[in-house]
């Protein structure tokens, strides 16, 4: 094969131009890698994936990614927020809604106000939408 950019030719198993770097046309795609990082008892471990996370650690794991400390950290750009979304239409409801709740839960975020419950969102909402329509009434009257 030879390359676009250096003109010099190399092995079509290769996934770059060994002269000059330039990846091949045809080996374009999405990169995607995981991290596994543990911090327990007094050690910080990595790991390339969950199965390579020894079986107690795993459990451990397990059960704590799936408790109220566990969180997401998606970092995206445009064309990653696409795909994301494209995803998440191809998921069943309620894979869909534990997803939206697991970004969205206010129990993810230790400063979290605990004092909003919903009835009192409920009653903020309240005030805001009379305050609105009686902010609406005064300039439609002052005419």
């Amino acid at each position: 094969m030879t390359c676009k950019r250096c003109r010099k030719s190399f092995a079509a198993e290769e996934a770059r131009c060994p002269h000059c770097g330039e990846p091949k046309p045809d080996s374009t795609g999405l990169f995607q890698t995981s991290t596994v990082l543990i911090s327990a008892g007094g050690a910080d471990l990595v790991y390339r994936s969950v199965e390579e996370v020894p079986a107690r650690l795993r459990t451990q794991l397990l059960k704590s990614t799936n408790g109220a400390n566990s969180a997401t950290i998606l970092i995206a750009d445009q064309r990653g927020r696409r795909e994301i979304a494209k995803a998440m239409r191809k998921l069943p409801g309620p894979a869909q809604r534990r997803l939206i709740h697991s970004i969205l839960s206010s129990e993810a975020s230790p400063g979290a106000a605990r004092w909003l419950t919903p009835v009192r969102k409920w009653a903020i909402v309240a005030v805001l939408a009379a305050a609105t329509l009686a902010l609406v009434a005064f300039v439609f009257l002052h005419r």
